[in-house]
């Protein structure tokens, strides 16, 4: 599962002279892990507040657009909580510039600002990826999720052939994402379609709700919620007279969506895996809060029953308020002493707290920490195909397969297939280490051979 943060896609605003800070501004973040990546804010006054759009061109990403911008008395707030972030910033009046501090969960970095715009030059390469005219038919459409009151734009790539023959929805994984699924300066679902449709297998994918051309607000939505985007996918596919069967492709948490919208549907003929987990969301967390953790503790248990604790309080049936404050609690006995030989600033670490508090409270994560796809895959009967990438960082594949594999068996599910395959990393990239830093530097942006195998697979299901 991604997160902003740890592959260092994020936002914020700034300041300036006046109490004005309208116009463009540059700030560079460094992990100490990956190259520094420039950051791009477009500020416009908006009534007593500011609208902010953002651009990552490091990072192929452009007009982000965080929930709200305060400016006040010289500080600065940028509200990304539908991005995953917080940033908080001091203009320094004698420098021109905000000296500021991104957070997500327990990680902070320094962010500074200027009123200057950073020009920078992209020298990746994606070779994979399509260059109009493409040979087939491509159409931007449009769905629509009554219930939710919003409205999906997305893209419908179908072969040039006449008669009926299989389209499969493409499923994002966590947090907002475009059709393309960019991250990373790559577009997977961009080059899986394109080698899907040249295959006679139609593709629709969408800008994730509240993002893109896509209406919504995406940082209140939980998983079922976006399972529920998929299932107005199916029913609007249903409208089209080309359609044959209708498949389901997920990565990463889609992967995890995809059995709960067919087990909504009759009309999903089977379903596609991609760095999927089968374990609870809690156990998901556990293992990346150790994997992210962006500082070093002396004690590993500690560290690990201190997480453990944290998602039980936040998972529980209570209301808001007083998990906060139970969280609150824990993390001063628990995260706190840990943080104080390395952060010599009880203002930093207070904010770090707050943040994470935040985190481990929202809509989506205390969703995620009480739902196991097990459970939905046990009441699986169409056929599902499973991939993982043997060194993928991010999800488990060993623990995770064996949970997909036991609940399909349980289930008595008479076809599916389930492979790790060696030397890829979660967005299925042959790797080195299958680190996340490890992805931008990569020109493939899918293995051949999977993009075959998922082809090939899906032929088959669909006579």
């Amino acid at each position: 599962m991604k997160k902003i943060i740890t592959s260092l896609t994020f936002i914020f605003s700034i300041i300036i002279y006046a109490q004005d800070i309208s116009g463009k501004w540059s700030g560079i973040i460094e992990s100490g892990k990956n190259e520094p990546v420039v950051f791009n804010f477009t500020f416009e006054k908006n009534g007593e507040g500011y609208l902010t759009i953002i651009d990552i061109p490091a990072m192929r990403v452009a007009n982000l657009k965080p929930k709200e911008t305060v400016f006040l008395e010289n500080k600065l707030v940028v509200d990304g909580s539908n991005l995953g972030f917080k940033y908080q910033g001091i203009f320094n009046k004698d420098l021109q510039q905000i000296d500021g501090m991104f957070t997500e969960g327990i990680n902070a970095l320094p962010l500074v600002l200027k009123k200057v715009q950073i020009e920078t030059q992209n020298t990746f390469k994606r070779p994979q990826e399509p260059v109009k005219p493409y040979p087939y038919i491509e159409e931007e459409i449009t769905f629509y999720n009554k219930e939710a009151n919003i409205s999906l734009s997305g893209t419908l790539t179908l072969p040039s052939k006449t008669g009926k023959y299989p389209i499969v929805i493409l499923i994002s994984g966590s947090g907002p994402q475009d059709r393309d699924e960019t991250f990373y300066e790559h577009k997977p679902f961009l080059v899986l379609s394109d080698y899907l449709t040249r295959q006679g297998i139609g593709v629709l994918r969408y800008d994730d709700r509240g993002f893109g051309k896509s209406t919504g607000d995406h940082s209140k939505a939980t998983t079922k919620d976006l399972a529920s985007d998929v299932l107005c996918a199916v029913n609007y596919l249903k409208s089209r007279k080309v359609v044959d069967k209708i498949g389901l492709i997920g990565h990463s948490e889609g992967a995890i969506i995809a059995p709960m919208v067919a087990n909504l549907s009759k009309k999903v003929s089977f379903i596609v895996m991609l760095g999927g987990s089968g374990i609870s969301g809690s156990e998901v967390s556990l293992f990346l809060a150790k994997k992210t953790r962006g500082f070093p503790v002396q004690d590993e248990a500690a560290y690990e029953l201190a997480i453990k604790k944290a998602i039980e309080i936040a998972a529980a049936d209570k209301d808001i308020t007083e998990i906060k404050k139970e969280l609150r609690i824990h993390y001063n006995k628990t995260i706190v002493p840990m943080l104080k030989p390395i952060i010599n600033s009880d203002v930093k670490i207070s904010a770090i707290i707050t943040n994470l508090i935040e985190m481990r409270t929202t809509t989506w994560n205390r969703y995620f920490y009480n739902y196991n796809p097990a459970n939905e895959l046990q009441k699986i009967t169409c056929p599902v195909l499973v991939l993982n990438g043997g060194k993928d960082t991010q999800v488990q594949p060993e623990i995770n397969q064996e949970g997909i594999r036991s609940a399909l068996k349980k289930g008595h599910n008479k076809d599916f297939t389930i492979n790790e395959i060696p030397n890829l990393n979660h967005l299925f990239q042959e790797c080195e280490t299958g680190e996340m830093n490890e992805y931008s530097t990569i020109s493939q942006t899918i293995a051949p051979f999977v993009l075959k195998q998922i082809a090939d697979w899906i032929l088959v299901h669909s006579k």
